[in-house]
């Protein structure tokens, strides 16, 4: 599966916050950029279990 991940620099934190675009509300951070695409694969991993355990989907992704 891939999936479309926003990867910005956070300068209030310090680090770097990493948002998966196709899953909402799935984010994780990192002081540094491969922290934080580390961190966002288990949050993903996290989701998708907690999707399949309540047998659901997850939503469409929007665009504009």
């Amino acid at each position: 599966m891939k999936l479309l991940i926003n990867l910005q620099y956070d300068f209030e934190y310090q680090g770097y916050v990493a948002d998966c675009l196709s899953l909402p509300g799935c984010m994780s951070q990192g002081k540094t950029g491969n922290e934080a695409l580390k961190n966002i694969k288990e949050a993903i991993s996290g989701y998708v279990k907690v999707l399949k355990k309540n047998h659901q989907t997850a939503p469409p992704m929007v665009t504009d």
